[in-house]
């Protein structure tokens, strides 16, 4: 493999899918080899019809320098277990979410680097500065992000590459952080998806029965909420501005009528796999 990395040979596994899709049509923009391996009927039509050509999974992994798994977490240990054992000594593995990887599930080769990397997604303090970046909620298109990376190599020729192919296909990227698969984990799905998500589902929850229950015009409740959770955010995340006496003492009710005493309880190794067993399907993680 080349110490380089100005161009590299790349193989998308999963190219029609929705993260498969986001990736390629980045990749694109790039000078790298890709090549494209997609099975499903309704993938291959998709990656057709965005003018890519496909090519069989022997052929495009046989000779790839980083192959990029955008496929689902419960296909992952089918996927590198097919795979990874028609990998060029010192190629290395790229999936998109820890999961699968921190639970053991994919095949590994001692002479095959392993590496996951995740999107950040634009940060709700991003300074926008056209419509396209305020379109772009989810990051990989306009708007710049960070992405959070974890390599099992000291080698900094395989980090480089790494890095390089997630500047690529999360572009733009800031910022790459970098740590271990298991902090990775922490991460997502316990910060982000079990903490960050939950709370975003719970504040639609909280709309519609103030609608529908209480009554409350939508666009009235609409408007109120929108405002004050860019105000708590902001405030809670970065201290803007101070909450209100009286606002901490409605708060102090909402954590004791909604949270349970013992919710840290999340952060714990054997409660992180518990959350990804559910996840994968698994009736457990072996440790």
């Amino acid at each position: 493999m080349s110490t380089t990395t100005d161009t590299f040979k790349i193989a998308v596994v999963g190219a029609g899918g929705k993260m498969g899709m986001r990736v390629s049509n980045n990749l694109v923009k790039t000078d790298h080899q890709v090549a494209y391996v997609e099975n499903s009927p309704a993938g291959r039509e998709r990656t057709v019809e965005a003018g890519r050509e496909l090519t069989d999974a022997a052929i495009a992994v046989a000779d790839a320098d980083i192959v990029v798994l955008a496929v689902p977490d419960l296909a992952l240990q089918s996927v590198t277990a097919e795979l990874v054992p028609q990998l060029k000594p010192g190629a290395i593995v790229l999936t998109l979410d820890p999961a699968a990887a921190y639970a053991g599930l994919l095949t590994t080769r001692q002479d095959v680097v392993q590496a996951v990397a995740h999107p950040c997604h634009p940060s709700i303090f991003l300074q926008r500065q056209s419509p396209e970046e305020w379109a772009d909620t989810f990051g990989g298109i306009a708007a710049p992000q960070d992405a959070i990376a974890a390599v099992e190599s000291d080698d900094p020729a395989k980090k480089a590459i790494v890095e390089a192919t997630v500047r690529a296909i999360y572009a733009p990227v800031i910022d790459v952080h970098w740590v271990s698969v298991k902090q990775l984990a922490q991460l997502e799905p316990t910060l982000v998806e079990t903490v960050a998500c939950m709370i975003g589902a719970l504040l639609n929850e909280a709309l519609h029965e103030t609608v529908h229950t209480m009554g409350v015009p939508e666009a009235a409740a609409r408007s109120i909420l929108y405002g004050h959770t860019q105000v708590a955010l902001a405030n809670g995340l970065r201290g803007d501005n101070p909450f209100s006496d009286a606002c901490l003492i409605a708060m102090d009710y909402g954590r004791e009528s909604i949270i349970k005493d013992d919710w840290k309880k999340i952060f714990r190794d054997d409660e992180l796999d518990r959350n990804l067993a559910r996840m994968l399907h698994l009736d457990h993680i072996e440790r």
